[in-house]
């Protein structure tokens, strides 16, 4: 994969504390981050998909059971 660099400014103590659990748990600093980011993505990502989700129409359960009832399914 392509890597390109990023440059960004935080917090000061943000980056303390990540340099402190990098070095305490042998973890390379862009690796942390770049999992970080990774992570907030998908989670980003998973929200979406929430959203959607709730907007869907839905059937009663007892609908749902009888379909596979009827289907020897259950």
């Amino acid at each position: 994969m392509k890597q390109v660099q990023l440059a960004t400014r935080i917090d000061s103590r943000i980056k303390a504390a990540i340099e402190k659990i990098c070095t305490s748990r042998g973890l390379k600093m862009n690796r942390f981050i770049e999992d970080a980011l990774l992570d907030k993505l998908e989670e980003m990502e998973d929200i979406e998909d929430i959203n959607k989700i709730r907007s869907e129409p839905t059937r009663p359960l007892a609908h749902i059971l009888d379909d596979l009832k009827r289907d020897g399914l259950l």
